[in-house]
């Protein structure tokens, strides 16, 4: 039996829709450094905020605002509440960059929802790269601040010295942890909800073209892919909202040492 026009069927994958792809080819030396979907929605994404930003802004704003005015306002509002309920005053010279976290990572999550489209923050290179940063940045603002008296931090007060040792530790293993828990937790929420979205849509077409009874029984898997496309905005939002309020609980423990 000749199984070729079987093949596209045994190789398609849901996860086929997180597959780099290579579009304007360059390599430097070892290094390759080709421009792929993935970079080309991630300058999208930057350039649709940018846009949102520039129309928000534009002669300084207006005394009665328009919508896009009225959405980056929201937005700004809300990251300045969060940086000033969680680190506090001492947060402000930082507000711009958490702000430009949230923004960026809201609207790389919300462009992955777009059919055809692809998910940059579904790929571990980008969020981890993101979350390392974070935590090299925020561990040299401590650092800078504290001098060496940063180093308090990974012996809790009131420790008995006995114990310090085992602490330290323990305490610098969690600390750096938080370098891996913030990118893979954007990443793996991220791909594991189109995932899911992916499989089910596939199983209710499937459905759909055999026809007969089964086209009838395709609604219900339908219907859950709606469903769950909602939720998936929802968890779009939501994790970028986590991965700001982390980097704010970071930079908090950094300035106060708490």
């Amino acid at each position: 039996m000749n199984t070729t026009s079987f093949v596209p069927f045994l190789i398609a994958s849901p996860l086929d829709q997180f597959a780099i792809n290579c579009l304007v080819p360059f390599r430097l030396g070892p290094f390759d450094l080709s421009f792929t979907n993935s970079s080309l929605f991630l300058i999208v994404g930057t350039g649709l905020v940018s846009i949102l930003m520039w129309f928000a802004t534009v002669k300084g704003g207006r005394l009665v605002p328009s919508l896009w005015q009225s959405i980056v306002e929201m937005v700004y509002d809300f990251i300045y509440d969060m940086v000033q309920n969680q680190v506090g005053p001492a947060g402000r010279p930082y507000f711009p960059f958490i702000f430009a976290i949230f923004v960026f990572i809201l609207a790389a999550n919300l462009i992955g929802m777009i059919p055809y489209s692809f998910t940059s923050t579904s790929h571990m290179v980008v969020t981890f790269g993101l979350s390392v940063s974070i935590f090299i940045g925020v561990t040299l603002i401590g650092i800078m601040t504290h001098g060496l008296h940063f180093l308090s931090f990974f012996l809790p007060g009131g420790a008995p010295l006995a114990l310090a040792p085992l602490l330290v530790v323990l305490e610098v293993v969690s600390y750096s942890f938080r370098a891996i828990s913030l990118g893979v937790r954007l990443f793996a929420n991220m791909m594991a909800g189109h995932t899911l979205v992916k499989i089910l849509s596939g199983f209710a077409w499937t459905m759909l073209s055999v026809g007969g009874i089964l086209a009838v029984g395709a609604l219900g898997p339908f219907l859950v892919v709606f469903a769950l496309t909602g939720l998936e905005l929802g968890v779009a939002s939501l994790q970028a909202y986590v991965f700001t309020i982390l980097t704010c609980i970071y930079l908090n423990d950094a300035i106060h040492l708490h």
